[in-house]
């Protein structure tokens, strides 16, 4: 199993090369292809750090989920996160540099949009998002009227412990994109998430915001006609580890997502 490099193409067993722009800009690339029956599946993993958890991640998805392929994003790791999902079969691309969250995850979109994957499943690489749940997600992403599937924390009966702090601007960014979608959200910041190839294509163009995608783009993707529909996961406390929303970044990422909020109601909607 050999790394991908994120600049240039490379040859894989029985895929498309992986295409990511040198100049890092997105490119939409365009699958017309419609869903079928048995369709095509990739789970795309942002890591950054995670040597000492990714092993764990891929070894319950690959129980849970026996089969699908795996994408790692090494977001400019200074660990062995790369080693060790090369040692767990998972495909990797490694990017030189730490570009944050937003970027490693689009990365693993064009991966999948180049490839013609018919679904995504994004998760997280420090086993917060249960395995058991892929199936969840996967079985209610491909109902007909279903264009993404968000798994939300706060639908399941166990209660997740999180801070005052971050509850409450969970509760107040879910509660504006309620508003502004016309529908419940829960949960505004999971990434655990299933998406059919109309949003994996969304995802891959110039639309997707390069550091937080949360309520503002649930927002954006509704207003762009996308169907949205949150079903309820299991969700842990992530280890040794702070969420990207905490201390001083909490004041960055509120005024962040008010700002982007503002801006995605004012600006006309972006063809499809």
């Amino acid at each position: 199993m050999k790394t991908l490099s994120p600049f240039k193409s490379q040859t894989l067993p029985q895929r498309e090369p992986a295409v990511i722009q040198e100049d890092d800009t997105a490119k939409t690339f365009s699958c017309q292809e419609p869903l079928i029956k048995q369709p095509k599946i990739l789970i795309i993993i942002p890591a950054y750090n995670e040597g000492k958890n990714i092993g764990a991640v891929l070894n319950g998805i690959q129980k849970q989920s026996p089969g699908i392929p795996i994408l790692v994003i090494n977001d400019g790791s200074s660990d062995n996160t790369e080693k060790v999902a090369l040692e767990h079969n998972a495909e990797v691309i490694s990017l030189p540099y730490n570009s944050g969250y937003g970027v490693a995850l689009q990365t693993g979109f064009l991966y999948a949009v180049k490839n013609n994957f018919s679904i995504v499943v994004q998760m997280d690489s420090d086993g917060q998002h249960d395995p058991a749940n892929i199936k969840d997600l996967l079985e209610e992403v491909q109902k007909e009227n279903r264009d993404v599937v968000i798994g939300s924390r706060f639908l399941n009966r166990a209660s997740y412990k999180t801070s005052l702090a971050r509850h409450a601007g969970m509760l107040l960014f879910g509660n504006i994109a309620s508003l502004f979608c016309g529908q419940k959200v829960t949960d505004p910041t999971s990434g655990f998430q299933a998406l059919k190839r109309r949003a994996i294509e969304f995802i891959a163009s110039d639309n997707y915001p390069p550091d937080y995608p949360d309520a503002d783009f649930i927002i954006l993707m509704n207003r762009c006609g996308f169907k949205i529909k949150e079903v309820p996961v299991t969700m842990h406390a992530s280890p040794n580890k702070e969420s990207m929303h905490h201390g001083h970044k909490t004041i960055y990422y509120v005024f962040k997502m008010f700002l982007s909020i503002f801006v995605t109601l004012l600006r006309k909607s972006p063809k499809r």
